[in-house]
């Protein structure tokens, strides 16, 4: 981390952050973009693929829910 300060519009230093991505991030994206591919090419209707869209968004969780569903958590 950066310890190098920049001063604000009062005056006051603020210290510079610098964020790292982790590799958790680029799995989801990767997840996303194949979720994504698989809803778009199975979509037989607009509709369809937009409720695609959203999907892919919210895949992580529902993979979780049926998870814990199938082990009666």
């Amino acid at each position: 981390m950066n310890t190098e300060t920049k001063p604000t519009e009062q005056g006051h230093p603020r210290p510079k952050v610098n964020r790292q991505a982790g590799a958790s991030e680029a799995v989801y994206g990767f997840g996303l973009i194949g979720a994504w591919i698989y809803y778009f090419t199975h979509a037989a209707t607009f509709w369809i693929g937009v409720l695609g869209f959203f999907k892919g968004i919210v895949w992580p969780a529902i993979l979780v829910y049926e998870v814990l569903k199938y082990l009666h958590l």
